[in-house]
């Protein structure tokens, strides 16, 4: 009976497919929002100002970064929960993609996120005439800080968290 309900539970992770065969096709949705934003933008280059041109590649940074931060997610969440990726297997795929740790993976979604509202906040900036609103703008600057304060915790504490060989030196020289 044990192993009976073993064998269920583990293969429940098989459920999550769904979920990232839907950010699949989230990412196809992004994809075509992208090159609607893409044909925009180049339609409206000849008679744009050139801080208009800024926010317009600004947009489509930000999008990519959005596309980046879910391929990474339905990578990760892949190869950690449902089957796990041989990258011998597949050399021409790219080693940031698979064989990312919860610790690695924690760090690239703070770091894309934290990307993308530097991204936001850049955009703000250079749209500020249209965009007067302090209230807003201070939000959007409180966010961007606070994510950059809480990738600084979660690295600091990652690297609290590493197991330490007796003898290892760490790069500041100072014995572990």
């Amino acid at each position: 009976m044990g192993h009976f309900v073993e064998t269920i539970i583990f293969n429940s992770r098989w459920l999550i497919a769904p979920f990232l065969l839907g950010l699949v096709v989230g990412l196809a949705a992004l994809v075509l929002k992208f090159l609607i934003k893409l044909y925009e933008f180049v339609i409206q280059i000849p008679q744009a100002p050139p801080p208009d041109v800024i926010v317009g590649i600004l947009t489509l940074v930000d999008l990519t970064l959005v596309a980046s931060l879910i391929v990474l997610v339905i990578c990760s969440i892949y190869d950690n929960f449902i089957s796990d990726i041989d990258p011998s297997e597949h050399p021409e795929w790219p080693q940031g993609l698979v064989k990312i740790g919860f610790s690695g993976l924690k760090q690239k979604l703070f770091g894309a996120i934290a990307a993308i509202a530097a991204v936001n906040v850049l955009e703000w900036f250079m749209d500020i005439e249209r965009q007067a609103d302090n209230t807003k703008l201070a939000w959007v600057v409180g966010i961007l800080l606070a994510f950059a304060a809480s990738m600084l915790i979660l690295a600091i504490a990652d690297r609290l968290g590493e197991p330490r060989e007796a003898g290892t030196q760490t790069k500041l020289g100072r014995q572990r």
